[in-house]
């Protein structure tokens, strides 16, 4: 049985699943569906084509509304939120629009942190954490596994690769390779993500063939990034982590890579 309180506004159009827990003062718009179990702790507004998974629970003062995108004219775009997602507090996010196909969305067991921004047409993954004031620019794709530091800004159309973190307070104007750590008022590389490695299992000899490759790729600069991709590929080609590195750092993107400090200067 469904949980309202008697102060929730809740359009008779919305869509609503089993065990949801709705808390005072959330305000729900027509063309909300929430899944089985969703809980809204209180003061949660919705108020645009949203689909929130399973087990999903968004605290106070959260907000889903129409995107800030001065492009958008009122399509009827959407934003998916997938299961068993922790949205804290006074966390923004926003739905697509027609120029970046029309849908936001996020994955599965992510946490975004108090503040966290998601700008239209992102792309998120699973078992992402966005800390406290992350922000995600528009027609941003982070992977799986991401780590986003506090008060980080990332520009839009900019990559995050999976297993990737982000240092506190950086400005990620460029993608970000798989594994990769990145830090600064203008982010540079600064390695690999080591430690997250280790706490998802990732084997010492998987880490070490990870380590090898980054030093082929980015240590010594003195030959062509896109020479130095093409060895890689050749040195590496049963190694499904280096090669999800190498197609990251081989596919169409907007935006340039981010480097290290030594090669960006």
């Amino acid at each position: 049985m469904n949980q309202i309180h008697p102060t929730a506004i809740i359009d008779t159009k919305a869509q609503l699943g089993k065990g949801v827990e709705i808390g005072p003062f959330c305000c729900i718009g027509p063309d909300v569906v929430l899944g089985d179990n969703v809980r809204l702790i209180s003061h949660v507004v919705i108020d645009c084509r949203t689909h929130i998974g399973a087990g999903t629970v968004i605290y106070p003062f959260a907000s889903i509304q129409k995107t800030q995108d001065l492009k958008y004219k009122g399509e009827p775009s959407e934003l998916i939120i997938g299961e068993n997602n922790t949205i804290r507090e006074y966390v923004t996010l926003q739905p697509g629009t027609e120029g970046g196909g029309m849908v936001t969305r996020i994955g599965n067991n992510n946490l975004l942190m108090i503040a966290a921004h998601v700008a239209h047409d992102c792309q998120i993954g699973n078992n992402v954490v966005m800390s406290n004031g992350a922000t995600l620019g528009g027609h941003v794709h982070v992977g799986d596994h991401a780590i986003l530091g506090g008060l980080c800004a990332v520009h839009q159309f900019v990559r995050i690769g999976s297993h990737a973190i982000i240092g506190g307070m950086s400005g990620v104007e460029r993608d970000v390779i798989p594994y990769g750590h990145v830090k600064g008022e203008r982010a540079s590389l600064s390695g690999l993500n080591l430690v997250g490695l280790k706490r998802r299992g990732f084997s010492s000899s998987a880490i070490q063939e990870l380590r090898n490759a980054y030093q082929d790729l980015f240590d010594d600069s003195k030959q062509p990034l896109a020479q130095r991709v093409d060895t890689v590929s050749k040195k590496y080609a049963k190694n499904e982590d280096v090669m999800q590195l190498v197609g990251f750092i081989q596919q169409d993107s907007s935006r340039s890579l981010c480097l290290p400090q030594s090669v960006m200067g």
